[in-house]
């Protein structure tokens, strides 16, 4: 029984000492599990870094988003990107092991971030990989 309250106690202290936003989203088996901290959701696919890099960067073209800078550093990468609308997107990408990658997606501004648009994009990213 006392396990059952230990989730709900654990994301009060994530809110209390981040003071962002923050859930996880994910029903049943094989749903799309993310997680929303601070303007960025997230979510690890099962890919190489190099699948998932090449993955990010066909969705963003696909949705139509120009890429501003492309920058991979050893077992991570950032995509920037600017929407017609000129709202900035960012993606973050970290190998968790050969073939596991968490990808982090970001788009607006602070305090304006659109977690909508970070969806479609991720939603973009896993019909790629």
């Amino acid at each position: 029984m006392g396990q059952k309250f230990l989730i709900p106690i654990l994301l009060a202290c994530c809110l209390i000492t981040t003071g962002c936003a923050f859930f996880v989203a994910g029903v049943g088996t094989g749903a799309a599990v993310y997680t929303y901290k601070c303007g960025e959701l997230k979510k690890s696919y099962q890919a190489s870094l190099d699948k998932t890099i090449i993955a990010c960067t066909a969705a963003l073209k696909s949705l139509k988003i120009t890429i501003t800078e492309k920058t991979p550093v050893g077992i991570t990468a950032t995509i920037k990107g600017r929407c017609s609308d000129k709202t900035s997107v960012k993606i973050k990408i970290a190998m968790i092991t050969d073939r596991i990658t968490e990808v982090s997606v970001r788009s607006g501004i602070v305090g304006v971030w659109s977690k909508k648009r970070s969806e479609l994009i991720h939603a973009s990213i896993a019909q790629r990989l």
